[in-house]
């Protein structure tokens, strides 16, 4: 099983510490974009004096519906503007089994699930939010740009234990065209009710990332990652 995960490795934009990695960031992009999105603001987060390796995954590109069929990097395909219908579960699927043997090949390489957080802006924040609910190890947290909760649904059912308290950020455009603030709030809100505690914020911005967010973030990644 390890050797058919290496095989499925989806390529991505790697960035190791200067010393030996002691925890792992895999981070997801939004639709139409790839792995060089993010890194960028690997220097902005303030994490230089921890172990941190990111890891920026490549998605497969797909016909995506909403654009007309365009071919582009999708983690799934949309086929409406409103994201809680049809939904494309089986590509969600997919991409779920993905990000797994992306977090199998961090274990593979020593690093502690405990140790690694998912993180994804917009369609890649959906997919850290699907996975990470589900996986079957405890995760340091997930961090959720710009998105909302796929299958909501589904995901009291399958959730699993092992990430039944794992921490979680969201942060959100008061004026984010594409995925409206009220269904991240509407997401973050079923979350609450399951049991999760999210930290939330909200910034006056659209479908986008801010210097104030990022500083959040690296906050938020200290609190999971830090060894104080």
């Amino acid at each position: 099983m390890q050797k058919k995960n290496h095989k499925t490795l989806l390529p991505a934009v790697v960035i190791e510490p200067a010393s030996e990695a002691e925890a792992a960031v895999i981070w997801l992009h939004g639709l139409g974009a790839d792995g060089h999105d993010f890194a960028p603001i690997v220097p902005e987060l303030g994490l230089d004096d921890l172990s941190v390796r990111f890891v920026f995954p490549h998605a497969p590109e797909q016909p995506v519906t909403i654009n007309n069929g365009y071919v582009m990097p999708a983690w799934y395909d949309i086929n409406s503007p409103d994201f809680g219908e049809q939904q494309d579960e089986v590509g969600m699927r997919r991409s779920e089994q993905q990000l797994q043997a992306l977090i199998e090949h961090e274990l593979e390489q020593g690093i502690h699930s405990e140790r690694i957080v998912l993180a994804g802006f917009s369609q890649g924040g959906a997919m850290v939010l699907h996975t990470g609910l589900r996986y079957s190890r405890p995760l340091a947290g997930i961090l959720a740009l710009s998105t909302y909760l796929p299958l909501a649904n589904k995901v009291a059912d399958e959730v699993h234990p092992a990430n039944v308290q794992i921490p979680v950020l969201m942060a959100h455009g008061d004026d984010d065209p594409l995925i409206p603030l009220s269904l991240a709030e509407s997401s973050k809100q079923q979350l609450e009710l399951m049991g999760h505690s999210v930290e939330w914020h909200h910034y006056p911005m659209e479908h986008t990332v801010c210097p104030e967010e990022i500083q959040a973030i690296g906050v938020w990644l200290r609190g999971q990652l830090g060894t104080e």
